[in-house]
């Protein structure tokens, strides 16, 4: 019999509804249930491009007998992490608090009215050789320790909700100054692998916001190092293997320092901030195989993410195809790459791909995942490479895919909908602007509340009242703004802005002193943790809603010369100020918003006749141009002319796209 996760609209809630566990979805009910029966509560966050998590519902959830201990002695509730990420942001903190480390599958022990006791991440079935203990005992322990000791459950509890009180507000005041810039700057170089490229060990995340902040810092300073550190990251990424060789686009991480083992998901809001990440690194540095990257980022999306007839971004594609599999779709033994490919074309791709008996996959040691290990012999194998990719692709389109979550959330196609309009300019692809304008449309027709603010989901009601949904949006029709000249993305962008205002922002002067944005609306909560007010400022894993915040306040004062939104911005940044050196590469997103608060903004202004000629050319080359804090402005007139103002210096009128480009440069 199905449990109560059938009806629920989550794909990743949904594959859990055959499960024996009695699931309950996060809400009034299941707190009011565990506290009629005096029972703690399991509550399971995850996802359903999560690959440790499909191991643990196949492991420990489909399992009769954990279902019964758990049926017995929890009420268990699931979360899906993409669905409601203001829950998972919470009791993240909470488990970290206990363990040091959070993750997916998030496994925490909670008393009847949703406060921590006990929890950890990933639990084996039975314990295993690193350390970990078996879930089944596990359970039994929680089990004991609730019926037995209340006291310590108690002061468990009061301990963690008290840190997870002070860790959910980020805002740390202090004072702008440039040394913010140069000292976050000089973190990130002690973090940087000089071997491989990327920041820290294994395992390895990329990190595209730090290295658009430090692409800026670059282009301000023109320090070589900086420079070094953008373009190693940048270039080990692109021939590693958490990079997509056949089909393009960018999985997860990767499990190892040099880039070559992924975790195989691929997300939508990785793939967006790293398509800005090397369409800036294309247009500042020029490097081919950054546009290359770009392009395969874009084909990937277009491929796979979107949703043409509906006019929407899908969320992820799974790592895997069922359990036990661990990312066969996306490695090749030796055999099966040689029957794709004629004898040539292998020897090619096995010296360019490393290809070798002996793979990097410990399931199945002769699968090999595809990294750039060295590149053709010469100029007449690189037609013989394309080729191969082309048959790998091929051959790969006949195996069973990993499945696609077609949810589309508003952030993630926002985000996606600005990297595709970013697009469009960068590559000269129009579809892409033609795409992200019909997708920016539909939020603003399905998702938007004057009162109420964005909806979480396009075409559902709730959830609703996240910040992320409302500052992404704004982020995005911004850049709509910029593209087309037309003054509906900018009066939307305005009203979003004044919503959040409304609704989010910390005006009680609590809470670190007031200013920033609370990541609920204040009008929301809901049980347990989330009537804890929080105001993250760390990317993790998105772009943090009180940087983009800040940055969408930024622009709106470089595009309308309003004073209050300097005002405003600059109150933001005060509030995190002093977390900002400290954060480093956790606090790129604050960082560049601070780097737009500090530093002259290139103001580009075109005006001319609408549809080709001189005007639409020499704006295309505006949106082209690589230059820090940079905004674009489209105006119609009889005749083309465009101005350049850096801070308070303007150049005069020029009329043709080569004079334009000339200036800019």
């Amino acid at each position: 019999m199905p449990n109560l996760l059938a009806a629920e609209p989550s794909a990743y809630l949904q594959s859990a509804a055959h499960q024996p566990v009695h699931w309950h979805p996060w809400g009034d009910a299941a707190f009011d249930t565990a506290r009629t029966l005096d029972k703690p509560i399991l509550l399971d966050i995850g996802a359903v491009w999560c690959h440790w998590c499909h191991v643990m519902d196949g492991e420990s959830y489909e399992d009769p007998d954990i279902a019964k201990l758990l049926n017995e002695e929890f009420v268990c509730i699931k979360v899906d992490r993409d669905e409601r990420p203001d829950v998972d942001a919470r009791y993240q903190r909470a488990v970290q608090a206990l363990t040091g480390q959070g993750g997916w599958p998030l496994t925490a022990f909670l008393d009847p009215q949703g406060e921590v006791f006990f929890g950890g991440t990933y639990f084996p079935p039975e314990p295993n050789p690193f350390g970990r203990p078996g879930f089944a005992s596990v359970l039994r322990q929680v089990a004991r320790l609730y019926r037995e000791q209340r006291d310590k459950v108690a002061q468990n509890a009061a301990a963690i909700r008290q840190h997870v009180t002070e860790a959910l507000n980020e805002a740390k005041h202090g004072t702008l100054a440039p040394r913010l810039l140069e000292d976050a700057a000089n973190h990130m170089a002690r973090l940087f692998d000089i071997r491989y490229g990327g920041f820290g060990t294994a395992p390895k995340f990329p990190h595209p916001a730090a290295c658009e902040f430090l692409l800026a810092r670059w282009h301000d300073t023109r320090e070589d190092w900086i420079r070094d550190v953008v373009e190693k990251t940048l270039t080990a990424m692109a021939r590693g293997g958490i990079r997509d060789h056949v089909g393009g686009g960018f999985h997860r991480y990767a499990v190892d320092e040099r880039w070559i083992v992924p975790h195989f998901e691929k997300m939508a809001y990785d793939n967006a901030e790293l398509l800005h990440a090397y369409l800036s690194g294309y247009a500042a540095l020029g490097t081919p195989l950054f546009k290359e990257v770009a392009q395969g980022i874009v084909d990937w999306v277009l491929a796979v993410l979107a949703d043409r007839e509906r006019v929407a971004f899908y969320t992820s594609q799974d790592a895997d195809t069922g359990f036990g599999d661990d990312g066969d779709y996306w490695t090749w033994t030796p055999e099966e790459a040689r029957a794709a490919l004629s004898e040539r074309e292998f020897a090619v791709a096995a010296r360019v791909f490393d290809i070798q008996d002996a793979g990097e996959m410990h399931h199945n040691p002769k699968k090999n995942v595809l990294w750039w290990r060295q590149s053709p012999a010469g100029d007449d194998e690189w037609p013989i490479l394309k080729d191969a990719l082309r048959k790998l692709e091929a051959a790969r389109g006949q195996r069973p895919a990993p499945a696609v979550d077609t949810t589309a959330y508003v952030t993630w196609n926002a985000l996606l909908a600005s990297a595709f309009l970013h697009a469009g300019a960068v590559l000269d692809r129009p579809e892409c602007n033609g795409l992200a304008l019909k997708v920016l449309e539909r939020i603003w027709s399905e998702s938007w509340n004057e009162s109420r603010g964005m909806g979480h989901v396009l075409g559902r009601p709730e959830p609703r009242g996240l910040l992320d949904d409302n500052v992404h949006a704004a982020a995005a029709l911004l850049d709509a703004y910029e593209a087309t000249g037309d003054d509906q993305w900018l009066r939307r962008a305005v009203a979003i802005m004044h919503y959040c205002g409304r609704a989010h922002w910390d005006d009680q002067g609590g809470g670190g002193g007031g200013g920033g944005f609370f990541d609920i609306a204040r009008d929301r909560g809901g049980p347990a943790y989330l009537a804890t007010p929080a105001k993250p400022v760390q990317d993790s894993p998105t772009p943090s809603g009180n940087g983009v915040a800040a940055l969408v306040l930024a622009r709106l004062w470089a595009l309308t010369d309003d004073a209050e939104w300097r005002r405003l911005l600059d109150r933001q940044l005060e509030s995190f100020a002093g977390a900002a050196a400290e954060l480093s590469l956790y606090g790129a997103t604050l960082l560049r918003a601070i780097d737009w608060a500090l530093n002259p903004v290139t103001r580009i202004e075109v005006a001319g006749p609408r549809g080709a000629g001189a005007a639409c050319a020499m704006h295309l080359a505006a949106l082209q141009a690589y230059r820090p804090r940079k905004v674009v402005v489209r105006k119609t007139a009889d005749r083309p002319a465009a101005t350049v103002c850096v801070g308070t210096t303007c150049s005069l009128p020029i009329a043709t796209p080569e004079a334009l480009r000339d200036l800019l440069r």
